[in-house]
This record gives structure tokens, C-alpha cells and sequence, in this order.
């Protein structure tokens, strides 16, 4: 079938768009994500970019996996916007930077720090990384309702987990307030906004702050129930969300 305004990486197009997309970095995850919903199409999957569309309690949804990093994920938010998706919610992983955070635990960002290069290619760094205030609300209200243990505040993009001064740009950063670090919130908080996208962020606590990165990631990869339970409490955040948006829900 010719898709209308095929978009070129995720390989949707018009007929596959709905109003609401949840976004992995983790292609896997979306198969996770499928399980939480009803009439699932698997649409396309090319280089890192896996999608598929179904429904939450009626409302309809995608979900569309973004690879690893800024650069990945903008061009995904650009794509999924060119078919028409006004609503993207990230559900990601992340270091924390603070000591009451917890493996599982759940960071939703208001603002974070944009020391990666994606956004850059957009605008100025003087211009704020948020996200849609309304969304965000909304994403709190829900896990609250659900007993969810969740952080709200500021975090950190970076581009590398691997430069040569990790510890003590992790520590700079946990002195000024910054809850976790993930890749990607940035680029989906700017591209979004300059575009007109309701965007929101919500992060699975996958390190601790005194954890290794190594041990504590393949501890999660290799499916750890916490961080597994945090994962879940993400998805269903981001479901319930977008239920509430499409019921009318408004501040």
C-alpha cells in the first residue's frame, strides 16, 4: 500500500497517524507497550524506528521507538509530526542524580538542562527545554491516583554516557538540583515546542546515584522486577494520560 506523506526513517505515514504517540528509546519496549492495548497494528519498523498503533480504553494511540540520543529522537518527533501526532510522551530510562531516588522510581521533568547538540542545531541554548505544562500536570495527577512513587523536577541531556569526566559532571550537576540524566528529554522538549507539540517526559529510575552504570543497566536489561515495575508504572502513566486528554481532561 502507498502511504500518503510516507515519512522516510519510521515508515508512517497520514493513514497511520493518531493524535497520541507514546516514545521508547528502546524498540523492545514498545513490544511491552502492545500488551496494554486492544486492535494493535505492528506498522513499520526501520533502523531503530519500530511503530505500532492500537487502543487504550477506547482511545487510540501509537507508539514509536526512538533509538539512542537526541539526533535519533528528533527525527522522530519531526516525522510523527509531519503525519499529524500532537501529543508525544516519552517513557524512558535514566540515571539519578539525587539519594532519595530509587531503582523504579519515576522522574517527571518540568525543565532540563540541553548539554547535548540536537536542540542546538534548532536555537540558542538561551531558549528553556519544557514541557507542555497542561501534559505534565496531567502525567503527575495520574500517578498520583495510582500510588506510583514519582520525583517531579529539573533533569540532564547529555550525548555520552563514555567521557572522560563522568563523575564529576554528574556531581556538578546533582549540587544544582538535577534529579536524573537521560539523552533524549531535550530534543523532544525544543523540536516539540518550535513545532507546536504538546510534549512530556516521564523517566524509569534504571540507576542509582551511588550505582554503576554497567551493572546497574544490565541489572535492568537483564530484567530486573524493580526497575521492570518501574517500567510499567511509565507505560500506564502515559496510557491513563493520554485516556484523561482525550476525555476532556483540562486544568
Amino acid at each position: 500500500m502507498n502511504k500518503t506523506n510516507l515519512q522516510p526513517h519510521i515508515r508512517c505515514g497520514m493513514e497511520d497517524s493518531v493524535p497520541y504517540a507514546i516514545l521508547p528509546g528502546d524498540p523492545q519496549r514498545v513490544m511491552r507497550i502492545k500488551e496494554y492495548l486492544t486492535d494493535v497494528e505492528e506498522l513499520a519498523y526501520n533502523r531503530e524506528y519500530k511503530s505500532i498503533r492500537g487502543k487504550y480504553k477506547g482511545t487510540p494511540i501509537m507508539a514509536v521507538s526512538t533509538g539512542i540520543g537526541g539526533a535519533s529522537t528528533g527525527i522522530a518527533v519531526e516525522e510523527l509530526h509531519r503525519i499529524g501526532v500532537q501529543y508525544m510522551i516519552r517513557i524512558g530510562s535514566c540515571g539519578a542524580l539525587q539519594k532519595n531516588i530509587h531503582l523504579g522510581d519515576l522522574i517527571m521533568l518540568n525543565g532540563t538542562v540541553r548539554d547535548e547538540g540536537t536542540s542546538c542545531t534548532y536555537i540558542s541554548q538561551i531558549y528553556p527545554a519544557v514541557p507542555d505544562t497542561e501534559l505534565l500536570i496531567c502525567c503527575i495527577k495520574t500517578a498520583k491516583e495510582k500510588n506510583f512513587c514519582y520525583h517531579v523536577g529539573r533533569g540532564r541531556s547529555h550525548d555520552s554516557f563514555y567521557t572522560d569526566d563522568e563523575e564529576k559532571i554528574d556531581k556538578f550537576w546533582a549540587s544544582k538540583g538535577i534529579l536524573g540524566a537521560d539523552m533524549e528529554t531535550a530534543a523532544l522538549f525544543v523540536i516539540g515546542a518550535l513545532r507546536g507539540i504538546r510534549t512530556a517526559s516521564i523517566l524509569n529510575t534504571v540507576v542509582e546515584s551511588d550505582g554503576t552504570l554497567e551493572s546497574d543497566i544490565n541489572t535492568y536489561v537483564n530484567g530486573s522486577n524493580i526497575t521492570k515495575i518501574g517500567e510499567e508504572h511509565e507505560i500506564l502513566t502515559a496510557l491513563e494520560t493520554f485516556y484523561k486528554i482525550e476525555k476532556g481532561y483540562s486544568l
